[in-house]
């Protein structure tokens, strides 16, 4: 379990000791609000807790639908596929499942990373490449940011 789970359920496990804790000092309908608000605070955690994967997966399939037609606009006849964060998986919780590594066919060492905001705010944010001695020059796809 990565340190920020940790750090969120113990936030909640506090959150719900305290609600639960003032629940006792009322007496009839009041402990029972109280106590139906502490449950309700719980089964929200465990739901947004559970759905949270699922969220990020249809954002990330969104917005490579937004790097797919922007991509399509500017290197049209270009073969590209896909890398994501495998954000499920251990050892890849501090990275950002967001950012979208593309791999253009006519460069296949080197790796760009997209990050869309929107279907008009899509960025390249950066590159990789395993090629020790690779000068940005030699780049074909690399995105010099205008200001």
């Amino acid at each position: 379990m990565h340190p920020v789970e940790l750090i969120e359920l113990m936030i909640v496990g506090g959150i719900l000791l305290v609600v639960l804790l003032v629940s006792f000092i009322f007496k009839g309908t009041w402990r029972k609000i109280i106590q139906g608000f502490a449950l309700l605070f719980w089964v929200s955690f465990v739901l947004f807790y559970f759905v949270r994967p699922y969220w990020i997966d249809i954002q990330i399939e969104k917005k490579i639908g937004y790097i797919q037609m922007n991509l399509e606009e500017q290197y049209p006849g270009e073969t590209w596929e896909y890398r994501t964060v495998p954000h499920r998986e251990d050892g890849y919780e501090s990275s950002n499942p967001y950012y979208i590594g593309v791999i253009f066919g006519s460069e296949p060492q080197v790796e760009y990373k997209y990050f869309a905001r929107n279907k008009s705010d899509i960025i390249q944010s950066g590159w990789y490449t395993s090629e020790l001695q690779r000068d940005q020059n030699d780049l074909l796809h690399l995105e010099i940011l205008e200001e």
